[in-house]
Protein backbone atom coordinates (compact mmCIF):
# COMPACT_ATOMS: atom_id res chain seq x y z
CA UNK A 1 0.00 0.00 0.00
CA UNK A 2 1.24 3.56 -0.65
CA UNK A 3 2.23 5.78 2.08
CA UNK A 4 2.96 9.02 0.67
CA UNK A 5 -0.19 10.51 2.04
CA UNK A 6 1.44 9.37 5.21
CA UNK A 7 4.62 11.02 4.75
CA UNK A 8 3.03 14.17 3.90
CA UNK A 9 2.37 14.32 7.63
CA UNK A 10 5.06 12.17 9.14
CA UNK A 11 7.88 14.23 7.44
CA UNK A 12 7.09 17.46 9.07
CA UNK A 13 6.62 15.94 12.58
CA UNK A 14 10.10 13.89 11.61
CA UNK A 15 11.84 17.04 11.06
CA UNK A 16 11.33 18.81 14.28
CA UNK A 17 13.95 17.64 16.35
CA UNK A 18 16.23 17.54 13.40
CA UNK A 19 15.80 21.74 13.28
CA UNK A 20 16.07 21.91 17.07
CA UNK A 21 19.29 20.59 17.12
CA UNK A 22 20.96 21.96 13.48
CA UNK A 23 19.89 25.53 14.79
CA UNK A 24 23.29 26.23 16.66
CA UNK A 25 25.06 25.31 14.43
CA UNK A 26 22.92 27.13 11.23
CA UNK A 27 21.45 29.69 12.92
CA UNK A 28 18.63 31.17 10.98
CA UNK A 29 19.92 28.91 7.76
CA UNK A 30 17.79 26.40 9.52
CA UNK A 31 15.29 27.48 7.82
CA UNK A 32 16.67 25.61 4.49
CA UNK A 33 16.37 22.34 6.68
CA UNK A 34 12.99 23.13 7.55
CA UNK A 35 11.71 23.91 3.97
CA UNK A 36 13.00 20.28 2.63
CA UNK A 37 9.99 18.26 4.13
CA UNK A 38 7.59 20.54 3.23
CA UNK A 39 8.69 20.81 -0.34
CA UNK A 40 8.33 16.94 -0.24
CA UNK A 41 5.11 17.15 0.97
CA UNK A 42 3.64 19.14 -1.59
CA UNK A 43 5.48 16.93 -3.75
CA UNK A 44 3.58 13.79 -2.25
CA UNK A 45 0.45 15.44 -2.84
CA UNK A 46 0.90 16.08 -6.45
CA UNK A 47 1.89 12.51 -6.96
CA UNK A 48 -0.87 11.56 -5.13
CA UNK A 49 -3.43 13.81 -7.22
CA UNK A 50 -2.06 12.02 -10.39
CA UNK A 51 -2.92 8.66 -8.85
CA UNK A 52 -6.48 9.51 -8.53
CA UNK A 53 -8.27 9.35 -5.44
CA UNK A 54 -6.31 7.61 -3.15
CA UNK A 55 -7.09 6.63 0.20
CA UNK A 56 -4.47 5.04 3.23
CA UNK A 57 -6.13 3.25 6.20
CA UNK A 58 -4.14 2.35 9.27
CA UNK A 59 -5.59 0.24 12.21
CA UNK A 60 -6.07 2.65 15.07
CA UNK A 61 -7.37 0.31 18.03
CA UNK A 62 -9.35 2.91 19.99
CA UNK A 63 -11.76 3.51 17.35
CA UNK A 64 -10.86 0.89 14.60
CA UNK A 65 -9.21 3.16 11.60
CA UNK A 66 -7.81 6.00 10.88
CA UNK A 67 -6.05 7.56 7.67
CA UNK A 68 -5.28 9.64 5.35
CA UNK A 69 -7.67 10.44 1.72
CA UNK A 70 -6.79 12.51 -1.51
CA UNK A 71 -9.50 13.37 -3.57
CA UNK A 72 -10.52 15.78 -5.66
CA UNK A 73 -12.08 17.86 -2.47
CA UNK A 74 -8.83 17.61 -0.34
CA UNK A 75 -6.45 17.81 -3.14
CA UNK A 76 -6.59 21.64 -3.81
CA UNK A 77 -7.08 22.32 -0.08
CA UNK A 78 -3.99 20.63 1.29
CA UNK A 79 -1.93 21.55 -1.77
CA UNK A 80 -2.51 24.75 -1.29
CA UNK A 81 -1.51 24.37 2.71
CA UNK A 82 1.61 22.55 1.95
CA UNK A 83 2.61 24.96 -0.88
CA UNK A 84 2.52 28.17 1.38
CA UNK A 85 4.10 26.10 4.27
CA UNK A 86 6.42 25.13 2.07
CA UNK A 87 7.24 28.96 0.27
CA UNK A 88 6.60 30.62 3.75
CA UNK A 89 9.28 28.27 5.25
CA UNK A 90 12.06 30.01 2.93
CA UNK A 91 10.79 33.61 3.15
CA UNK A 92 10.84 33.07 7.71
CA UNK A 93 14.70 33.29 6.93
CA UNK A 94 14.61 36.46 6.53
CA UNK A 95 11.67 38.17 7.95
CA UNK A 96 12.85 36.65 11.09
CA UNK A 97 16.68 37.47 10.97
CA UNK A 98 15.03 40.60 11.28
CA UNK A 99 12.67 40.28 13.88
CA UNK A 100 15.32 37.79 16.10
CA UNK A 101 18.86 39.47 14.50
CA UNK A 102 21.40 37.21 13.64
CA UNK A 103 23.03 35.72 17.03
CA UNK A 104 19.36 34.63 18.37
CA UNK A 105 19.28 31.29 19.51
CA UNK A 106 15.64 30.98 19.16
CA UNK A 107 15.48 29.63 15.48
CA UNK A 108 15.13 26.10 16.43
CA UNK A 109 12.17 26.67 18.43
CA UNK A 110 10.69 28.87 15.95
CA UNK A 111 10.70 26.06 13.02
CA UNK A 112 10.50 23.59 14.75
CA UNK A 113 6.92 25.07 15.88
CA UNK A 114 6.64 26.14 12.41
CA UNK A 115 6.98 22.44 11.24
CA UNK A 116 4.13 20.91 14.00
CA UNK A 117 1.94 23.86 13.13
CA UNK A 118 2.18 22.35 9.19
CA UNK A 119 1.90 19.07 9.98
CA UNK A 120 -1.56 20.17 11.82
CA UNK A 121 -2.86 21.71 8.76
CA UNK A 122 -1.95 19.32 6.37
CA UNK A 123 -3.52 16.42 8.63
CA UNK A 124 -6.63 17.80 9.52
CA UNK A 125 -7.26 18.48 5.73
CA UNK A 126 -6.34 14.31 4.56
CA UNK A 127 -7.99 13.05 8.03
CA UNK A 128 -10.54 10.02 7.26
CA UNK A 129 -11.78 10.09 10.49
CA UNK A 130 -13.08 12.78 12.88
CA UNK A 131 -11.42 11.69 16.37
CA UNK A 132 -8.18 11.77 13.97
CA UNK A 133 -9.24 15.46 12.51
CA UNK A 134 -9.90 16.86 15.88
CA UNK A 135 -6.43 16.06 16.89
CA UNK A 136 -4.74 17.81 14.37
CA UNK A 137 -7.45 20.51 14.26
CA UNK A 138 -5.93 20.84 18.05
CA UNK A 139 -2.73 20.21 16.72
CA UNK A 140 -2.80 23.69 14.68
CA UNK A 141 -3.63 26.02 17.62
CA UNK A 142 -0.72 25.08 20.35
CA UNK A 143 2.44 25.43 17.89
CA UNK A 144 0.79 28.95 16.72
CA UNK A 145 -0.34 30.07 20.03
CA UNK A 146 3.32 29.79 20.96
CA UNK A 147 4.55 31.73 18.27
CA UNK A 148 2.84 34.43 18.20
CA UNK A 149 3.21 34.53 22.36
CA UNK A 150 6.88 34.69 21.69
CA UNK A 151 7.64 36.45 18.63
CA UNK A 152 3.99 38.60 18.47
CA UNK A 153 3.72 42.18 18.47
CA UNK A 154 2.18 44.54 20.58
CA UNK A 155 0.28 43.19 23.61
CA UNK A 156 1.31 39.88 22.38
CA UNK A 157 0.30 37.89 25.49
CA UNK A 158 -3.14 39.28 25.53
CA UNK A 159 -3.97 38.79 22.30
CA UNK A 160 -2.21 35.25 22.45
CA UNK A 161 -4.66 34.23 24.89
CA UNK A 162 -7.20 35.76 23.26
CA UNK A 163 -7.02 33.40 20.28
CA UNK A 164 -6.18 30.14 22.33
CA UNK A 165 -9.56 30.71 24.58
CA UNK A 166 -11.83 32.01 21.08
CA UNK A 167 -10.50 29.07 18.65
CA UNK A 168 -10.00 26.09 21.58
CA UNK A 169 -14.07 27.27 23.00
CA UNK A 170 -14.88 27.13 19.14
CA UNK A 171 -12.94 23.54 18.49
CA UNK A 172 -14.59 22.14 22.07
CA UNK A 173 -18.35 22.63 20.54
CA UNK A 174 -16.92 21.06 17.21
CA UNK A 175 -15.60 18.22 19.81
CA UNK A 176 -19.36 18.31 21.46
CA UNK A 177 -21.22 17.82 17.41
CA UNK A 178 -18.37 15.14 16.79
CA UNK A 179 -18.83 12.85 19.95
CA UNK A 180 -22.61 13.26 19.50
CA UNK A 181 -22.22 12.10 15.92
CA UNK A 182 -20.42 9.34 16.60
CA UNK A 183 -22.09 8.13 19.53
CA UNK A 184 -25.52 8.17 17.08
CA UNK A 185 -23.74 7.00 14.08
CA UNK A 186 -21.60 4.04 16.01
CA UNK A 187 -18.70 5.18 14.00
CA UNK A 188 -16.37 8.50 13.59
CA UNK A 189 -15.13 7.23 9.96
CA UNK A 190 -16.47 9.54 7.13
CA UNK A 191 -16.84 7.00 4.73
CA UNK A 192 -19.24 5.01 6.57
CA UNK A 193 -20.75 8.26 8.24
CA UNK A 194 -21.96 8.97 4.08
CA UNK A 195 -24.11 5.80 4.44
CA UNK A 196 -25.23 6.23 8.65
CA UNK A 197 -28.79 7.31 9.43
CA UNK A 198 -28.71 10.58 11.65
CA UNK A 199 -32.27 11.17 13.15
CA UNK A 200 -33.36 14.75 13.26
CA UNK A 201 -33.57 16.00 16.51
CA UNK A 202 -29.95 14.75 16.66
CA UNK A 203 -29.01 15.93 13.51
CA UNK A 204 -30.02 19.32 14.11
CA UNK A 205 -28.25 19.59 17.18
CA UNK A 206 -25.04 18.23 15.76
CA UNK A 207 -24.99 20.50 12.72
CA UNK A 208 -25.13 23.45 15.32
CA UNK A 209 -22.66 22.58 17.57
CA UNK A 210 -20.23 21.81 14.61
CA UNK A 211 -20.92 24.83 12.36
CA UNK A 212 -20.50 26.81 15.41
CA UNK A 213 -16.92 25.39 16.09
CA UNK A 214 -15.89 25.87 12.29
CA UNK A 215 -17.54 29.32 12.05
CA UNK A 216 -14.92 30.63 14.71
CA UNK A 217 -12.28 29.09 13.28
CA UNK A 218 -13.71 30.98 10.04
CA UNK A 219 -13.90 34.35 11.70
CA UNK A 220 -17.39 34.82 10.55
CA UNK A 221 -19.58 38.30 11.83
CA UNK A 222 -20.06 37.88 15.48
CA UNK A 223 -17.10 35.40 16.41
CA UNK A 224 -14.49 37.30 14.40
CA UNK A 225 -13.06 39.14 17.40
CA UNK A 226 -10.20 36.79 17.90
CA UNK A 227 -8.93 37.48 14.36
CA UNK A 228 -7.70 41.73 13.53
CA UNK A 229 -5.40 41.55 16.59
CA UNK A 230 -3.93 38.44 15.90
CA UNK A 231 -3.47 38.71 12.07
CA UNK A 232 -2.25 42.03 12.93
CA UNK A 233 0.21 41.40 16.06
CA UNK A 234 1.18 38.13 14.84
CA UNK A 235 4.58 37.59 13.42
CA UNK A 236 4.18 38.07 9.24
CA UNK A 237 4.94 34.78 8.38
CA UNK A 238 2.55 33.49 10.80
CA UNK A 239 -0.16 35.82 9.23
CA UNK A 240 0.49 34.84 6.40
CA UNK A 241 -0.19 31.11 7.44
CA UNK A 242 -3.31 31.73 9.68
CA UNK A 243 -5.02 33.69 6.76
CA UNK A 244 -4.38 31.71 3.89
CA UNK A 245 -4.77 28.85 4.95
CA UNK A 246 -5.74 27.70 8.38
CA UNK A 247 -8.74 29.95 9.09
CA UNK A 248 -10.18 28.50 5.86
CA UNK A 249 -10.03 25.03 6.78
CA UNK A 250 -13.08 25.47 9.12
CA UNK A 251 -15.15 25.92 5.54
CA UNK A 252 -13.54 23.04 3.94
CA UNK A 253 -14.13 21.24 7.36
CA UNK A 254 -18.11 22.01 7.34
CA UNK A 255 -18.04 20.75 3.65
CA UNK A 256 -16.27 17.45 4.18
CA UNK A 257 -18.03 16.60 7.71
CA UNK A 258 -21.80 17.85 6.92
CA UNK A 259 -22.29 17.57 3.33
CA UNK A 260 -21.08 13.77 4.05
CA UNK A 261 -23.09 12.93 6.73
CA UNK A 262 -26.14 14.91 4.64
CA UNK A 263 -26.28 17.96 2.70
CA UNK A 264 -29.90 18.50 4.13
CA UNK A 265 -29.01 20.11 7.26
CA UNK A 266 -26.91 22.48 5.94
CA UNK A 267 -29.94 23.33 3.42
CA UNK A 268 -32.36 23.86 6.26
CA UNK A 269 -30.64 26.83 7.24
CA UNK A 270 -29.67 27.57 3.88
CA UNK A 271 -31.11 31.23 4.11
CA UNK A 272 -29.62 31.84 7.51
CA UNK A 273 -26.36 31.16 6.95
CA UNK A 274 -26.82 33.15 3.73
CA UNK A 275 -27.34 35.99 5.33
CA UNK A 276 -24.96 35.65 7.76
CA UNK A 277 -22.28 35.42 4.80
CA UNK A 278 -23.87 38.50 3.39
CA UNK A 279 -23.33 40.27 6.66
CA UNK A 280 -20.00 39.13 6.85
CA UNK A 281 -18.57 39.95 3.23
CA UNK A 282 -19.78 44.06 4.25
CA UNK A 283 -18.77 44.07 7.64
CA UNK A 284 -15.14 42.92 6.75
CA UNK A 285 -15.06 44.98 3.67
CA UNK A 286 -15.68 47.73 5.57
CA UNK A 287 -13.33 47.56 8.11
CA UNK A 288 -10.60 46.95 5.72
CA UNK A 289 -11.47 50.21 4.09
CA UNK A 290 -11.07 52.05 7.20
CA UNK A 291 -7.58 50.58 8.25
CA UNK A 292 -4.05 52.21 8.29
CA UNK A 293 -2.38 49.70 9.46
CA UNK A 294 -1.40 47.44 6.58
CA UNK A 295 -1.53 44.02 8.39
CA UNK A 296 -4.99 44.79 10.23
CA UNK A 297 -6.54 45.61 6.51
CA UNK A 298 -4.99 42.45 5.35
CA UNK A 299 -7.40 40.73 8.50
CA UNK A 300 -10.55 42.27 8.10
CA UNK A 301 -10.13 41.55 4.25
CA UNK A 302 -9.63 37.88 5.29
CA UNK A 303 -13.35 37.99 7.14
CA UNK A 304 -14.86 39.46 4.37
CA UNK A 305 -13.32 36.66 1.98
CA UNK A 306 -14.49 34.02 4.66
CA UNK A 307 -18.15 35.48 4.08
CA UNK A 308 -17.23 34.18 0.30
CA UNK A 309 -16.75 30.88 0.99
CA UNK A 310 -20.00 30.61 3.29
CA UNK A 311 -22.45 32.10 1.16
CA UNK A 312 -20.83 29.32 -1.92
CA UNK A 313 -21.23 27.02 0.89
CA UNK A 314 -25.24 27.64 1.84
CA UNK A 315 -26.39 27.55 -1.36
CA UNK A 316 -25.91 23.85 -1.27
CA UNK A 317 -25.08 24.06 -4.68
CA UNK A 318 -22.75 22.16 -7.04
CA UNK A 319 -21.57 25.01 -8.22
CA UNK A 320 -21.66 27.42 -5.45
CA UNK A 321 -19.98 24.66 -2.88
CA UNK A 322 -17.10 23.73 -5.47
CA UNK A 323 -16.43 27.99 -6.13
CA UNK A 324 -16.20 28.04 -2.37
CA UNK A 325 -13.60 25.33 -2.21
CA UNK A 326 -11.96 26.59 -5.53
CA UNK A 327 -12.00 30.47 -3.43
CA UNK A 328 -10.22 28.54 -0.60
CA UNK A 329 -6.88 28.49 -3.25
CA UNK A 330 -7.65 31.37 -4.89
CA UNK A 331 -7.51 33.06 -1.54
CA UNK A 332 -4.73 30.98 -0.16
CA UNK A 333 -2.55 32.58 -3.51
CA UNK A 334 -3.77 36.19 -3.09
CA UNK A 335 -3.42 36.23 0.86
CA UNK A 336 -0.28 34.52 0.67
CA UNK A 337 1.11 37.27 -1.59
CA UNK A 338 -0.62 40.21 0.24
CA UNK A 339 0.67 38.94 3.43
CA UNK A 340 4.05 38.72 3.20
CA UNK A 341 3.74 41.77 0.65
CA UNK A 342 3.27 43.82 4.13
CA UNK A 343 5.87 41.98 5.72
CA UNK A 344 8.65 42.75 2.89
CA UNK A 345 7.53 46.50 3.75
CA UNK A 346 7.83 46.04 7.37
CA UNK A 347 11.51 44.84 7.02
CA UNK A 348 12.69 47.02 3.87
CA UNK A 349 10.71 50.39 5.48
CA UNK A 350 12.35 49.89 8.95
CA UNK A 351 9.23 48.68 10.56
CA UNK A 352 6.64 50.74 9.17
CA UNK A 353 3.30 49.21 8.60
CA UNK A 354 1.08 52.66 8.72
CA UNK A 355 0.07 53.25 5.08
CA UNK A 356 -0.85 56.64 5.07
CA UNK A 357 3.66 56.90 5.38
CA UNK A 358 3.91 55.17 2.54
CA UNK A 359 3.77 56.13 -1.20
CA UNK A 360 5.91 55.35 -4.88
CA UNK A 361 7.26 52.12 -3.81
CA UNK A 362 6.64 50.71 -6.96
CA UNK A 363 10.23 52.56 -8.16
CA UNK A 364 12.01 50.99 -5.40
CA UNK A 365 10.35 47.70 -5.18
CA UNK A 366 9.11 46.67 -8.81
CA UNK A 367 8.88 42.81 -8.22
CA UNK A 368 7.14 43.07 -4.95
CA UNK A 369 4.93 45.84 -6.54
CA UNK A 370 3.59 43.27 -9.51
CA UNK A 371 3.38 40.52 -7.21
CA UNK A 372 1.04 43.13 -5.24
CA UNK A 373 -0.62 43.84 -8.06
CA UNK A 374 -1.78 40.39 -8.82
CA UNK A 375 -2.44 39.37 -4.99
CA UNK A 376 -4.78 42.28 -4.94
CA UNK A 377 -6.74 41.14 -8.58
CA UNK A 378 -6.72 37.83 -6.98
CA UNK A 379 -8.62 38.40 -4.15
CA UNK A 380 -11.16 40.69 -6.26
CA UNK A 381 -11.75 38.40 -8.37
CA UNK A 382 -9.99 40.20 -12.02
CA UNK A 383 -9.69 37.84 -15.00
CA UNK A 384 -6.82 35.82 -15.75
CA UNK A 385 -6.55 35.33 -11.87
CA UNK A 386 -8.11 31.77 -10.14
CA UNK A 387 -10.00 34.64 -8.60
CA UNK A 388 -12.57 35.14 -11.14
CA UNK A 389 -13.43 31.81 -11.12
CA UNK A 390 -14.22 30.73 -7.47
CA UNK A 391 -15.87 33.94 -7.46
CA UNK A 392 -17.92 33.26 -10.57
CA UNK A 393 -18.54 29.58 -9.47
CA UNK A 394 -20.30 31.08 -5.77
CA UNK A 395 -22.57 33.61 -7.33
CA UNK A 396 -23.86 31.60 -9.84
CA UNK A 397 -24.52 28.99 -7.15
CA UNK A 398 -26.21 31.72 -4.73
CA UNK A 399 -28.45 32.73 -7.45
CA UNK A 400 -29.60 29.23 -8.78
CA UNK A 401 -29.90 28.46 -5.46
CA UNK A 402 -32.80 31.07 -4.77
CA UNK A 403 -33.96 30.63 -8.32
CA UNK A 404 -34.87 26.94 -8.34
CA UNK A 405 -37.56 27.37 -6.20
CA UNK A 406 -37.98 31.23 -6.80
CA UNK A 407 -37.22 32.99 -3.56
CA UNK A 408 -37.21 36.25 -3.25
CA UNK A 409 -35.32 37.03 -0.09
CA UNK A 410 -32.40 34.57 -1.16
CA UNK A 411 -32.56 36.15 -4.63
CA UNK A 412 -31.89 39.78 -2.80
CA UNK A 413 -29.08 38.37 -0.34
CA UNK A 414 -27.58 37.28 -3.61
CA UNK A 415 -27.64 40.10 -5.24
CA UNK A 416 -26.38 41.87 -2.64
CA UNK A 417 -23.58 39.80 -2.21
CA UNK A 418 -22.51 40.29 -5.90
CA UNK A 419 -22.42 43.91 -5.39
CA UNK A 420 -21.23 44.02 -1.93
CA UNK A 421 -17.97 43.23 -4.13
CA UNK A 422 -17.47 46.63 -4.69
CA UNK A 423 -16.26 46.79 -1.81
CA UNK A 424 -13.28 44.37 -2.03
CA UNK A 425 -11.72 46.54 -5.36
CA UNK A 426 -12.56 49.41 -3.52
CA UNK A 427 -9.98 48.95 -0.65
CA UNK A 428 -7.52 46.92 -2.26
CA UNK A 429 -7.69 49.00 -5.38
CA UNK A 430 -7.05 51.98 -3.13
CA UNK A 431 -4.39 50.01 -0.76
CA UNK A 432 -2.21 49.53 -3.91
CA UNK A 433 -2.63 53.02 -5.24
CA UNK A 434 -1.86 54.52 -1.33
CA UNK A 435 1.31 51.83 -0.93
CA UNK A 436 3.05 51.93 -4.06
CA UNK A 437 2.06 54.71 -6.68
CA UNK A 438 2.43 58.79 -5.94
CA UNK A 439 5.02 60.88 -4.08
CA UNK A 440 8.15 58.76 -2.20
CA UNK A 441 8.44 59.65 0.77
CA UNK A 442 11.56 61.16 2.07
CA UNK A 443 12.38 59.17 4.45
CA UNK A 444 11.25 55.77 2.07
CA UNK A 445 14.49 57.29 -0.79
CA UNK A 446 16.68 54.46 0.77
CA UNK A 447 14.53 51.76 0.73
CA UNK A 448 15.59 48.74 -1.63
CA UNK A 449 13.97 45.29 -2.65
CA UNK A 450 13.47 42.54 -0.78
CA UNK A 451 16.09 39.23 -1.02
CA UNK A 452 15.39 36.78 -3.09
CA UNK A 453 14.39 34.55 -0.46
CA UNK A 454 11.19 36.58 -0.14
CA UNK A 455 10.45 37.48 -3.25
CA UNK A 456 10.88 33.96 -4.74
CA UNK A 457 7.78 33.10 -2.52
CA UNK A 458 5.39 36.15 -4.13
CA UNK A 459 6.63 35.28 -7.62
CA UNK A 460 5.51 31.26 -7.02
CA UNK A 461 2.28 32.19 -5.17
CA UNK A 462 1.36 34.77 -8.38
CA UNK A 463 2.30 32.21 -11.33
CA UNK A 464 -0.04 29.77 -9.29
CA UNK A 465 -3.09 32.10 -9.23
CA UNK A 466 -2.29 33.41 -12.90
CA UNK A 467 -2.11 29.79 -13.59
CA UNK A 468 -5.24 28.06 -12.41
CA UNK A 469 -7.14 31.35 -13.95
CA UNK A 470 -6.11 30.56 -17.35
CA UNK A 471 -6.42 26.60 -16.75
CA UNK A 472 -9.18 26.42 -14.03
CA UNK A 473 -10.24 22.78 -15.08
CA UNK A 474 -7.36 21.34 -13.93
CA UNK A 475 -8.45 21.52 -10.48
CA UNK A 476 -12.32 22.62 -10.58
CA UNK A 477 -12.91 19.46 -12.52
CA UNK A 478 -12.17 17.05 -9.43
CA UNK A 479 -13.82 19.72 -7.02
CA UNK A 480 -17.25 19.30 -9.39
CA UNK A 481 -16.80 15.71 -9.30
CA UNK A 482 -16.53 15.01 -5.69
CA UNK A 483 -18.95 17.60 -4.59
CA UNK A 484 -21.68 16.08 -7.35
CA UNK A 485 -21.33 12.61 -4.90
CA UNK A 486 -22.33 14.80 -1.84
CA UNK A 487 -25.40 16.84 -3.03
CA UNK A 488 -27.23 14.87 -5.50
Amino acid sequence: MSSLLFMSVALPLAFVPVVWFLSNRLGSRVGWIASVPLGLSTLTVIFSALQGNVVEKFQWEPIGYFGFRADGLSVPIVFTVSLLCFVISVYSMPYMMHRLGGESKEYGLYFALYLLYAAGMIGAVLATNLIEFYLFFELMLIPSYFMIARWGYGDRDKISFMYFMWTHVGALSLLAGILTLGGVAGTFDLSSLASAVIPKPYGFWITIMILMGLLVKMATFGVHVWLPSTHAEAPTPISALLSPAMIGIGGYAMVRILMTISPELIGAISFQLSIWALITMVYGGLMALVQDDIKRLMAYSSVSQMGYILLGIASVQIQGVSGSMFHYLSHGMGKGILFMVAGIIIVQAHGTRSISKLGGLARKMPITATAALIGFLTIVGVPPTSGFISEFLIFFGSINSAMHPLTLQKLIVAIGAVVSTALTAGYTLWTMKRIFFGRLPPEMTEVVEAPFTMTIPLIILAAVAILLGILPDTVISGILTQISTMIK
